[in-house]
C-alpha cells in the first residue's frame, strides 16, 4: 500500500520558518515527480512547490518563491519543504504528492498524503 505520511507542520509566528517533511513507502518513487499543495479554507487546493526526481528541476508558486525551499532524498524516499518568511496567507492544509511526471498541475500527481496543518498567527 502505497503512503505518504508529512510531518513537521504546526503553529508559527509571522516571519518565522517551519520544515515539512514527507515520507514515502510502499513503492520507490525515485523516478517521480513528488512535490506540495496546499488548500486553505474556503479556497482550492493549490500549487506551491515541486521537484523532479534528478533533483535538476523545481518548480514553485509565484506566491513562494525566495521563501521556500524543495528538496527529495531519494535514498530516503522523503521530500522536504522548508518554508521561511512565514505570512498568515501561508496558513493552510499542506498535502504531499507524488506522480510519474508532475510538474505544477494537481492532476499530474496521482498519489497523495493526508495533509499537515500550518497555521501563521500575524
Amino acid at each position: 500500500q502505497v503512503q505518504l505520511v508529512e510531518s513537521g507542520g504546526g503553529l508559527v509566528q509571522a516571519g518565522g520558518s517551519l520544515r515539512l517533511s514527507c515520507a514515502a513507502s510502499g513503492r520507490t518513487f525515485n523516478s517521480y515527480s513528488m512535490g506540495w499543495f496546499r488548500q486553505a479554507p474556503g479556497k482550492e487546493r493549490d500549487f506551491v512547490a515541486a521537484i523532479k526526481w534528478s533533483e535538476t528541476s523545481t518548480y514553485y508558486a509565484d506566491s513562494v518563491k525566495g521563501r521556500f525551499f524543495i528538496s527529495r532524498d531519494n535514498a530516503k524516499n522523503t521530500v522536504d519543504l522548508q518554508m521561511n518568511s512565514l505570512k498568515p496567507e501561508d496558513t493552510a492544509v499542506y498535502y504531499c504528492v507524488a506522480g510519474r511526471y508532475g510538474t505544477i498541475r494537481r492532476e499530474e500527481y496521482n498519489y497523495w498524503g493526508q495533509g499537515t496543518q500550518v497555521t501563521v498567527s500575524s
